[in-house]
């Protein structure tokens, strides 16, 4: 029986989704709780994977059972249970044998928070941009720049298992929203560390030390050492996934 799991965490005491040695992460707990609830080994396959100390508000990931789960409701306020504060279930499914949280996924999106003034509620979840501030009017004009191209090597993190750097972006913008200004990214698929990679370096557009058509030379480089410092992990969310 294979089932899709959507859920959300606060990525900040975590090294990222995926499992590794040494170091706690989203998966690890995850797949921990299901075994104890299931009494049985559970691995679980995500919709993609975030990096340390980012966040998720939707998350989807499958998993396949020897049985069948007889109250679906029901094992969700289970796992809710022992699961830590930090992470949340929010629905279980049954799905097709064949369904996967992964290669299914038409789309990803992302939104990176800023604000420009101290808050003492959102220091985990945004980045605090001090000094001038920044211009998101040519923020935005660089932004759209993404949509003239698919290799995006410049804003990948270097000696990744990738078989390619092509991403199609279908949505790139800063708007605000409330006291935050907010970029949203939509692709069919990101490469590892690169909506940090492209927030950063829209940053230094907005800082006035690129300008857009410096912007567009960073890509055609695909060069990750031309692009600029990737932004706070705090301030990133993964908001949505589209099957």
């Amino acid at each position: 029986m294979r089932y899709f799991i959507y859920f959300s965490y606060r990525g900040t005491n975590y090294h990222g989704w995926q499992i590794q040695p040494n170091n706690i992460t989203v998966q690890e707990v995850m797949q921990d709780a299901m075994s104890k609830i299931f009494r049985e080994e559970v691995a679980m396959t995500g919709a993609g994977r975030t990096d340390t100390g980012v966040h998720a508000s939707f998350m989807a990931a499958h998993f396949d059972l020897e049985r069948p789960i007889e109250d679906l409701g029901r094992t969700v306020q289970k796992l809710n249970s022992i699961l830590p504060a930090d992470i949340a279930v929010d629905k279980i499914e049954s799905v097709a044998p064949d369904a996967h949280a992964r290669f299914d996924a038409k789309s990803r999106t992302y939104k990176y928070y800023v604000t420009e003034r101290k808050n003492a509620f959102s220091s985990d979840f945004s980045a605090r941009i001090l000094g001038m501030g920044l211009d998101y009017d040519k923020m935005n004009e660089a932004a759209k720049v993404l949509f003239d191209y698919i290799d995006f090597t410049s804003f990948s993190k270097v000696h990744t298992d990738a078989k390619t750097n092509n991403c199609k972006i279908m949505r790139a913008e800063w708007a605000k929203e409330g006291d935050f200004w907010v970029f949203t990214i939509q692709a069919d698929r990101f490469l590892r560390n690169m909506v940090r990679a492209v927030v950063g370096t829209l940053f230094e557009v907005g800082r006035g030390k690129l300008t857009v058509e410096q912007f567009r030379t960073i890509i055609e480089s695909k060069d990750r050492c031309k692009a600029g410092t990737s932004a706070p992990a705090e301030g990133l969310f993964l908001v949505h996934v589209e099957y």
